[in-house]
């Protein structure tokens, strides 16, 4: 779970400043459409993903979500369910490298594949997603 400081950045915004700061960690699919990010919060490392046009039917929003819902996914990287994400910023940076469709990318314990179809990332345990423009699938 992220600490105080990072979910006040995160309520506030500030934290796409940090994400365009981590180009390392982080990658974008060769239609821009999709920017991941893999960080470590308090000792866990995390992965989120971002769509920028999502065309796929979004699952109502939570009653306790008032920030934006549907196009954001986060998987940790202990055993656990990837999940949606109610988030007020966005890992979407210009500055990420290009993760060539058929290229996969390692970080923080994570590994996603770039296909013409999708991203593809999981955990170690095996939990994460596929994420298209069409579709989203969490395990």
């Amino acid at each position: 779970m992220p600490s105080l400081l990072i979910r006040l950045l995160v309520a506030t915004g500030c934290l796409f400043t940090l994400a365009a700061t981590a180009s390392a960690d982080g990658f974008r699919t060769p239609s821009d459409n999709i920017h991941c990010m893999a960080d470590v919060w308090d000792g866990t490392a995390e992965l989120r993903c971002d769509i920028r046009n999502n065309a796929a039917a979004i699952p109502e929003r939570p009653a306790d979500c008032d920030l934006d819902w549907g196009n954001a996914f986060a998987v940790s990287g202990t055993r656990g369910r990837a999940t949606r994400v109610c988030a007020g910023d966005t890992v979407m940076n210009p500055d990420y490298p290009v993760l060539g469709y058929g290229s996969t990318w390692e970080q923080h314990g994570f590994t996603c594949t770039s296909e013409t179809s999708g991203v593809t990332c999981a955990n170690g345990h095996g939990n994460g997603f596929f994420l298209s423009k069409k579709k989203q699938t969490l395990k």
